[in-house]
């Protein structure tokens, strides 16, 4: 039977409900901290092009370094107090930073300690969501969470920019602090008793192993797991980059800067709005091509953005490359939470984002590397063109002769994978 609007999940769910409002917190914060932290770093600290670029990569390097073993413990305990203990920490981090102050040194050993935090955070809120919300109700929760997320960001973004211009200094800081405090505070008030994992001896060496098997071999989620690595280089690669190219090469204020993206990221609400209904009438596998491969043609754009009317050439670029990545992320999320069993989501999400959060970093340092070597407008022109370019993976791919990625009902390798990861070693 189709729901109407009064019997939606936000309205009928309260656990789902606190869930959502801490994650639109938690991303309201994470969006501020992303655009406030470089501009804060080129206004008041004077960095360069690749020191810049280092905070960039500070963000992400902790996927390439700790989300094997994080996936692995997260599937060995309860979620939520995983969550909470990371955005508390987060929080008190952020909150550091004004009230020691230091210079570039500490605030990227800050955004790097953060970014540990988050993968702690996104690693069991993936593996959290299917237990607290039934499995009929993971597209439409999947879908107002990007949904949100985006909407955030786009709060965040602006906010993030014109906080900076408004505070001058690092005292923005405090304003992201108090984001996670919000997201702490509804993520206590749930009252969904969550069931600790049954207790069982187990080698965590053997089951990163096991983790990354799981991925390797299994067609459909290796696919969509190595655009994602080969994708986010590209994207990390510009955007590394995008503030200085903005402010030095442009000539954009920090507030103007942040307006900028924040209606660029309005392509993301666009995107998650759009998704369901474009995968029910042409299937979730053309739905992604379209999204990950037809939405990112604009990326190019980005690099001819300049005053005046040249400002439409981000706006369109950016609008577009936000729309087709939420709409891509809602379809694989999705997807993922119901083809995985329970038992093993922890592990292969981690060992997904391990290759597609991994290569942010080096993306980052990839972007720093040819912005300081080549010239940043030059730069832009390379990395952008990369984003397009990741869509090859998809199109030589199982993805691009079906219609729908496979049901959870259909027989794969990690069903079959389950019963020998849960026994003791």
């Amino acid at each position: 039977m189709r729901r109407t609007a009064a019997s939606s999940l936000l309205l009928r769910d309260p656990g789902f409900r606190r869930f959502y409002v801490g994650d639109v917190a938690d991303q309201f914060g994470t969006s501020v901290t992303s655009v406030a932290v470089p501009l804060v770093a080129i206004t008041t600290l004077h960095a360069g092009t690749f020191a810049v670029s280092l905070l960039s990569m500070a963000a992400w390097l902790p996927w390439l370094v700790i989300a094997l073993p994080v996936g692995v413990w997260v599937d060995r305990t309860r979620h939520r107090p995983v969550m909470l203990a990371s955005a508390a920490a987060s929080g008190a981090l952020l909150a550091s930073v004004p009230l020691i102050g230091g210079g570039v040194g500490y605030l990227l050993a800050v955004t790097l300690l953060v970014g540990a935090a988050s993968v702690f955070y996104q690693t069991a809120y993936r593996a959290y969501l299917p237990t607290l919300i039934a499995s009929e109700d993971l597209a439409e929760g999947n879908a107002k969470l990007q949904g949100s997320a985006s909407a955030a960001q786009i709060v965040g973004n602006g906010g993030g920019g014109l906080l900076t211009q408004a505070l001058g200094g690092l005292d923005v800081m405090l304003v992201n602090a108090s984001t996670f405090v919000v997201s702490v505070l509804c993520l206590t008030s749930i009252r969904a008793e969550e069931k600790r994992p049954r207790p069982v001896e187990r080698v965590m060496r053997r089951e990163i192993a096991e983790g990354l098997r799981l991925v390797a071999r299994d067609r459909w989620i290796r696919t969509l797991t190595v655009f994602g690595g080969v994708s986010n280089l590209a994207l990390m690669a510009y955007q590394s980059i995008l503030p200085v190219f903005l402010v030095r090469d442009v000539g954009f204020g920090a507030g103007t800067v942040g307006l900028l993206v924040a209606a660029a990221s309005t392509g993301g609400v666009f995107g998650a709005f759009l998704v369901r209904r474009v995968a029910a009438r042409i299937g979730t596998a053309r739905a992604t091509l379209l999204f990950e491969v037809g939405f990112a043609l604009p990326a190019v754009l980005i690099a001819a953005t300049a005053k005046g009317i040249g400002t439409l050439c981000y706006l369109v670029g950016a609008f577009s490359v936000s729309a087709g990545v939420v709409a891509g992320n809602v379809i694989k999320a999705g997807f993922v939470q119901a083809y995985c069993p329970p038992g093993l989501l922890g592990r292969v999400n981690a060992s997904a984002s391990f290759i597609n959060y991994g290569t942010l970093p080096l993306g980052a340092l990839l972007g720093g590397v040819l912005g300081a070597l080549a010239g940043v407008p030059t730069a832009m022109w390379i990395t952008t063109a990369g984003v397009p370019a990741a869509g090859l993976v998809l199109l030589i791919s199982p993805l691009r002769p079906v219609r729908d990625l496979p049901p959870a009902t259909a027989p794969h390798p990690l069903h079959g994978a389950e019963p020998a990861v849960s026994a003791s070693v």
